[in-house]
């Protein structure tokens, strides 16, 4: 019995570093909230969840009265605003924020079937940020937005904001979103 064992002994070790690796943390996150479980307490990521009055009370100190009625709309349609931030300290930190996040975010966004928007330059040197939806109907249920952090060019930061808009809302938040994204992720 033990020398049928030892035979099959490298087969057993290969098959259970295969099952180690698949359940491992590289595993590629299948949906949005899974990515924000997946890298929420990781060292060096920050993830935070807001209501949307907080997002208001942010918009108004930072613009003052807003006139645009669809900008307004747009903000009390805002369920909720998930925030996850990375800011990479080592260089295999940078290829993580390069290859890694945002390979594993735009495969998850493809396979959940997310419709990619046009990226729009921002205003005020603020970087430039990739947003997608989730549709339901001619209603978007879901805005997902990934970009870099404005102080800190080798980051990572992915928005993930659930509500009830219309495409014109969409539009605004595209504007508003840039100016006050470093408020979001203090």
């Amino acid at each position: 019995m033990t020398n049928r064992l030892l035979r099959f002994w490298p087969l057993l070790v290969l098959l259970w570093l295969g099952a180690c690796r698949a359940a491992g943390p590289e595993k590629p996150a299948r949906t949005v909230a899974e990515f924000f479980n997946k890298y929420e307490s990781r060292s060096g990521f920050h993830a935070t969840t807001f209501e949307p009055n907080f997002l208001t009370r942010i918009v108004l100190a930072r613009v003052g009265k807003i006139s645009d009625a669809d900008a307004v709309q747009a903000l009390t349609a805002v369920r909720s605003i998930r925030a996850l931030t990375f800011a990479p300290t080592s260089s295999g930190a940078r290829d993580l924020t390069e290859r890694g996040l945002l390979n594993e975010v735009d495969g998850l966004l493809r396979s959940e079937r997310y419709e990619p928007l046009p990226t729009k330059e921002a205003s005020g040197g603020n970087a430039a940020y990739r947003y997608a939806v989730r549709r339901s109907g001619d209603r978007i249920k879901e805005i997902v937005a990934t970009g870099r952090q404005n102080d800190a060019p080798d980051s990572f930061l992915m928005l993930a904001i659930s509500g009830d808009f219309t495409q014109s809302q969409v539009d605004q938040l595209q504007k508003i979103l840039p100016g006050i994204s470093g408020e979001i992720t203090k």
